[in-house]
């Protein structure tokens, strides 16, 4: 087999167990959640599974950025980066595991050693850029007041999104997309005022 031929296979491999995983850890709990049980659902072995990962801290991050990725291409449809967040956070809810693992992961990755913090890092600098010029946007259109921090305020609005996760966490009756709707209702209603 030639060489490209298995890059393509591994590509394709690496590309199915991150697949896989996202199901298990939806349907399981990250607490829940063994890497064998992953290794299993991909039909490998667990040293097998980890032949296409640097470390298990790399596969999480990985399975993260495949969420990220697929939850992208599923909300693009939405006008703006803040009606999108609504409905993630609303999707969030049905994935439980998925939410636990991220934020578990996320304050582990705090550590500019841990292998998923440079993950962490562009992943915050990119929403926060999304988020401000959706803002930015919006204060020209005239339905959020000028004076806002544009920069600020997305940072705020991720900040209460990642909030907003840990309380539902513990307290699965809070609605996470409504608390946003609300903030961000609250702001727009200034702009009117």
């Amino acid at each position: 087999m030639s060489e490209r031929g298995s890059y393509a296979k591994g590509v394709a491999k690496r590309e199915e167990i991150l697949r896989t995983a996202l199901e298990v850890f939806s349907r399981e709990g990250y607490r829940g959640t063994s890497l064998r049980e992953v290794a299993r659902a991909s039909g490998l072995s667990l040293p097998g599974l980890m032949h296409y990962f640097d470390s298990k801290e790399d596969l999480l991050a990985a399975i993260l950025q495949k969420r990220d990725e697929i939850d992208s291409v599923t909300y693009l449809a939405h006008d703006n980066a803040l009606s999108a967040l609504v409905a993630i956070m609303r999707h969030n809810a049905e994935v439980p595991g998925l939410v636990q693992l991220y934020a578990t992961l996320s304050a582990a990755a705090s550590n500019p050693e841990h292998p998923a913090h440079g993950f962490f890092v562009e992943r915050y600098t990119d929403m926060r850029s999304q988020f401000a010029d959706d803002i930015r946007h919006r204060q020209e259109s005239g339905t959020l007041p000028v004076s806002l921090d544009a920069d600020k305020l997305a940072a705020t609005m991720i900040a209460l999104a990642d909030g907003i996760q840990v309380q539902w966490m513990l307290d699965p009756s809070i609605d996470m997309g409504d608390h946003i709707d609300f903030l961000w209702s609250t702001l727009t209603a200034q702009a009117s005022a």
